[in-house]
Formats: C-alpha cells, structure tokens, sequence
C-alpha cells in the first residue's frame, strides 16, 4: 500500500521481547529471545502482507531495536529502506522522537524504540487512538500505523494522525 502524495505514514515499532537470561549483560546491548524474535517476524509479515513496507527506518542503537528490525526486513522485501540508527532514540522521551521523525525524508517511515517513550509518543500522535488495553501499555512488538495528511514531515503536530491499523503479537508481552 503506498503512500498517497501528500500524505505521510508512520509505523511506530517498540522493540520485541528482549532476554533478560544474563543480568551481567548491559541495558542496550540485550538481545531479543525466542519470543521476540518470532514476534518480530509476525509483525514483518503483517506488514508485508498489507504493503505496509516502509521507505525509512529510523531506529535506537540499542541491541534489541536493531535486532528487531532484522527480523523484521526478512519480510518487507519489496523495498530496500534507509535505515538510520540514532542514540536519540534509545530510551527518548516522546519529544525527542517527533524531532527525529521531523528530519525524517521518506513518505513512509518506520521508528523502533523503547517504553515508556514510545507509548507516550504513540498516544499523542492520533486524533482517534485506537481503544485497545495493548495500545495504552504498548506491549513489546506493538505497531501503530498513522497517517498525516501533510506534504512534509516537519509539518507533523500531534494529535493530527489518522490510525491506520494497530498490531500485537499472537504472544504479548
């Protein structure tokens, strides 16, 4: 599904399941587990299913994050996105977030990040949020996919998104 001209798409991502197995092991350096990593390929799936592939991804240099997407990219094979790994966005608050999105330059935008941040992030960006207990904890692997009728993503101002889908896992956590 593209993205109509002057329209703008984001997916927010929060990073899947990560293992918590070794506690000698840094916050941003935790890989994903089993059950993270098979969320992640459910979530590519779904996205490649529905033409929901982004053009940009703007991603947090934690460990997880960038391990979600690579689980992710296994099935969004119909574009090749830029992916951009920002330390902003390790553990950012949601303004931090809505200004990297603003230097964002593709119609469709994917960001992975972290709780509480992107839940934060996430209810403030719809006019209509979706009416769902997983969207207001924003589970690991949680997806909201919003629309903004502007040409430019610098034009983007909270509360003027138009949801689009909203997924979980079939495991949450």
């Amino acid at each position: 599904m593209t993205t109509p001209s002057g329209h703008r798409r984001l997916i927010l991502t929060r990073h899947a399941k990560s293992s918590w197995d070794d506690p000698t092991v840094e916050d941003a350096a935790r890989p994903l587990n089993h059950r993270g990593r098979h969320a992640a390929r459910e979530l590519g799936d779904f996205l490649a299913s529905r033409g929901l592939e982004p053009e940009e991804v703007l991603c947090s240099t934690a460990a997880r994050t960038q391990e979600t997407w690579e689980q992710i990219k296994g099935a969004v094979i119909a574009t090749r996105p830029e992916v951009r790994y920002l330390d902003d966005l390790y553990h950012a608050s949601p303004d931090v977030m809505l200004n990297a999105l603003k230097t964002a330059s593709a119609q469709s935008v994917m960001m992975i990040g972290h709780n509480p941040g992107i839940a934060e992030f996430a209810a403030m960006l719809p006019a209509i949020p979706p009416v769902s207990a997983d969207f207001r904890r924003y589970v690991t692997c949680a997806t909201l996919i919003v629309d903004f009728q502007i040409e430019d993503w610098s034009q983007l101002r909270p509360g003027d998104g138009s949801v689009m889908d909203f997924f979980t896992p079939t495991r949450r956590g």
